[in-house]
């Protein structure tokens, strides 16, 4: 009889011999342009810190204070009793820098796609969804049951198609997009897609996970359309340009407070730690005070990118401070991101399955933390290695 792990091993041995096996780095410091790695200090190109708010003073005063006030833990999922007064703060806070009627606070965006989407559509339904569309957007999905139909990506056209020959069959529709697509960093065509959705009444929804604090003068992609307010649903997230953790639902009261009442997540989930929901808050007023982090955040952007493109790296068709730098083949991208490392600089690559076959990469995130030395360091690293390695 075989061993029941024998289907593991032969696995794991398919990824390491394919230069898929994932290798996960120790970080030993607070996020910043410079960490600890591995124990070794590094320029880091790897986090979704884009305002550098991660480690920001006025943030860890925040969460320091909360913990002082609220104690540690929330002891509770918030429909019993772990709704904080702060959560609820924090919820309006929301709904006043994103323009919409009402909020809904949960623990990361992730947990806030999986919350949202199985109450809106079930078996007798179907989703609309981008062919480059997240994970966690996949996932909850799954969960809802419904008929997942996928258009081509970014394309308003075949989004219009797929809806017209499909959606007489079933109940109600729901068209789902990323705002940004973090792995290539370009930006759905949101007006478009509303446009499309519209024609049709079909419910909308948009993660906006990579373009909040960094398009629409940090307020999001909503916004950098001119949208604010008519989106059913729009998906936040924390943990990226916004430094902390957590995930919120905006849009119309009437789809949040339904959400409220249905969402697994936020029902059966203990809440946001106070500490994350002050800093969370602290956040928020930085942006609604100044977009100066974000305007420092695309001098960056375009100063890297075209040092990147002069050099002659293929960085893709990234509208964003995300910049894909295109390799091809996972062992290539592998011995590229661990040459970057020896060189002083924190990248990882990217390959399948979060990437396609074939498109394996470095993604450099380029963030407000980042000083022109620093830029210029990372520019000099990736001339070093590209030309070793026969890229450039």
């Amino acid at each position: 009889m075989a061993d029941k792990y024998d289907f593991i091993r032969e696995e794991m041995a398919r990824l390491t011999n394919e230069g898929l096996l994932v290798r996960i780095r120790t970080i030993g410091s607070a996020a910043g342009a410079h960490m600890v790695v591995d124990g070794k200090k590094v320029l880091n190109f790897c986090t979704n810190n884009y305002l550098g708010l991660a480690n920001d003073a006025r943030l860890r005063a925040a969460a320091k204070s909360a913990v002082d006030q609220w104690g540690a833990g929330p002891a509770a999922v918030r429909s019993i009793a772990g709704t904080l007064s702060l959560h609820v703060e924090l919820e309006r806070a929301i709904a006043q820098f994103k323009e919409v009627e009402d909020v809904l606070y949960v623990q990361s965006g992730f947990c806030a796609n999986q919350a949202a989407i199985p109450p809106l559509v079930g078996k007798e339904d179907c989703i609309f969804s981008d062919r480059l569309n997240h994970a966690s957007i996949i996932d909850g999905c799954r969960l809802a049951g419904a008929k997942i139909l996928v258009y081509e990506h970014c394309d308003a056209a075949d989004a219009e198609r797929v809806i017209r020959e499909n959606l007489p069959n079933y109940r109600r529709g729901l068209l789902i997009t990323d705002g940004v697509f973090s792995m290539d960093g370009d930006i759905a065509p949101l007006d478009k897609l509303y446009a499309v959705a519209a024609r049709y009444n079909v419910l909308t929804m948009v993660d906006d996970a990579h373009g909040e604090g960094v398009l629409g003068h940090g307020r999001g992609i909503v916004h950098h359309f001119g949208l604010q307010g008519q989106f059913d649903v729009e998906i936040g997230t924390f943990s990226k340009a916004l430094g902390v953790v957590g995930g919120c639902i905006a849009g119309k009261k009437l789809v949040v407070d339904y959400i409220r009442q249905k969402a697994r997540p936020f029902l059966f989930s203990s809440a946001t730690t106070a500490a994350d929901s002050a800093a969370c808050m602290e956040s928020i007023r930085i942006l609604m005070e100044s977009d100066e982090l974000v305007t420092r955040l695309w001098d960056n952007t375009a100063y890297f990118k075209q040092g990147m493109q002069q050099l002659g790296f293929n960085t893709g068709t990234s509208q964003t401070p995300i910049v894909p730098v295109m390799l091809g083949e996972a062992p290539l991208a592998q011995q590229f991101s661990r040459r970057l490392f020896e060189e002083g600089i924190f990248a990882m690559a990217l390959g399948f399955p979060t990437v396609p076959k074939g498109l394996a990469r470095i993604r450099v995130m380029n963030t407000a933390a980042h000083s022109r030395q620093d830029l210029d360091q990372g520019l000099a690293a990736f001339e070093k290695v590209g030309r070793e390695l026969g890229v450039i």
